[in-house]
């Protein structure tokens, strides 16, 4: 029986992370204080008001980083926290699900960096340590990695901490790199983009014949236009220098310009791959890949904080490799896809056409969409449920939906397939999710 290997000290955030923090809660308090209330108090007394806010969410930092700590038992990272309710989060690092190194503006001018962690039934980021040291966020993230991935025997270090006796992970290989021209050009050919010419003739138009517009007016539209040209011009910051590259047992992505992300997400965790063919890329032939890796589908509302990102746009070509590299012997054009039966055309008069359904030898498979074509391939050893759905028009037409579960909480549907056909869908799917898994 080994003997039990002796806790490593508790480790606080780095120094700087109050005047990150305080930092933010400036911005959050200038916000909070309207134009109306500088008129009512005037300057000094709004000067005032700010110093006072700002002062104590400062001191809060303070107080919050120096009753906060962490270090890693075993295979636990525990985390404390908490002044007068004291609080420790113990997480199994067999749920981890994958790690991030983010590193906002502010983070980045003071050269620091955000640690996130999502494990496998968090609602979401389940252990934020904001913030670090860029070199220890790296390597903790390494370690904690090897812990998950590696087996649970450790040995002492020189310093007296536990380190695992595992090798060092091999510094991977690159995969893809998005160009920014082809990323700006892909969210050029959005509706948001596209439409935006037909905005500005109307403002322009509405200003001629009219004459004179109010101020209210004129910046009530230029605030709509502004909120139209929000998500394609973050996603441009958010994926700017796309990295994507692969080690023997893990992804790492790494994107964003105002805000620098590394994400780590270890193969054996993604739950499936979704393929999107916008309308307007597909006269480029463009596609865009994205993971479902479980804990983030229905948990983060806010896209940018889901490590689900695999290709933001790329070509068929690209795509196809960085399918292979997740999914071995899988190629997007050869998957086996059926449509449902004629008869189905009661319920999709016009997308009947491009919804389909197969089982190919490793993977599940369905497409959907007509303006928007998707396409879910989901792993059989991923699978966790398999549902048999009828509706009251469905049960007419006797139609079925095979629905597939998966650690994520999204899956794939098989819409409205023969009652008959549905059924036997849904037993092969067991009986390939039981031989995967044993397989595995």
């Amino acid at each position: 029986m080994s003997e039990p290997v002796a806790a490593e000290p508790r480790r606080r955030l780095h120094p700087l992370s109050p005047v990150i923090q305080g930092a933010k809660s400036i911005v959050v308090v200038i916000a909070a204080l309207s134009w109306s209330t500088l008129s009512r108090v005037g300057l000094g007394w709004f000067a005032a008001m700010v110093a006072v806010l700002v002062l104590g969410a400062t001191v809060l930092a303070v107080v919050s980083w120096y009753n906060t700590g962490y270090h890693v038992v075993g295979r636990e990272l525990r985390i404390h926290e908490g002044l007068l309710w004291r609080r420790t989060r113990a997480i199994p690092l067999e749920r981890l699900q994958a790690i991030e190194v983010v590193r906002p503006l502010l983070a980045q001018l003071t050269g620091l960096a955000e640690l996130r962690l999502e494990v496998v039934g968090g609602g979401k980021t389940e252990a934020p340590l904001a913030f670090l040291g860029v070199a220890d966020a790296v390597a903790l993230r390494e370690r904690l990695l090897r812990i998950a991935g590696r087996g649970p025997h450790v040995v002492p270090a020189t310093d007296g901490t536990a380190e695992p006796a595992a090798p060092p992970p091999p510094a991977g290989y690159p995969l893809h790199a998005v160009a920014n021209r082809d990323l700006v050009i892909s969210q050029l050919l959005t509706p948001q983009a596209f439409l935006l010419p037909f905005g500005l003739a109307f403002v322009l138009t509405q200003f001629l014949t009219e004459g004179v517009w109010s101020f209210i007016a004129v910046a009530s539209t230029l605030t709509a236009m502004a909120g139209v040209l929000l998500q394609p011009a973050r996603r441009v910051l958010d994926d700017w220098n796309f990295r994507l590259a692969r080690d023997e047992a893990a992804l790492r992505v790494q994107h964003g310009l105002l805000e620098t992300r590394a994400q780590t997400v270890p193969l054996n965790r993604v739950q499936a791959v979704g393929v999107t063919w916008p309308l307007l890329w597909r006269a480029k032939g463009w596609l865009r890949l994205r993971l479902e890796v479980a804990g983030y589908s229905a948990g983060e509302p806010d896209d940018r904080n889901r490590p689900d990102r695999l290709l933001p746009v790329g070509d068929l070509r690209t795509g196809e490799l960085v399918t292979a590299e997740l999914l071995p012997g899988v190629r997007l054009v050869e998957l086996p896809l059926t449509p449902p039966p004629r008869r189905a055309r009661w319920r999709h008069p016009l997308a009947l056409r491009v919804i389909g359904a197969g089982l190919h030898h490793r993977v599940f498979v369905v497409r959907h969409g007509l303006l928007t074509r998707q396409l879910v391939i989901v792993p059989y050893s991923r699978i966790q449920s398999v549902r048999v759905v009828q509706g009251p028009v469905q049960r007419r037409l006797r139609l079925a939906t095979v629905h597939v579960d998966t650690a994520s909480g999204s899956g794939a549907a098989a819409v409205d397939r023969d009652l008959t056909e549905a059924w036997a869908m849904a037993a092969e799917l067991i009986d390939r999710a039981h031989t995967a898994r044993r397989a595995g």
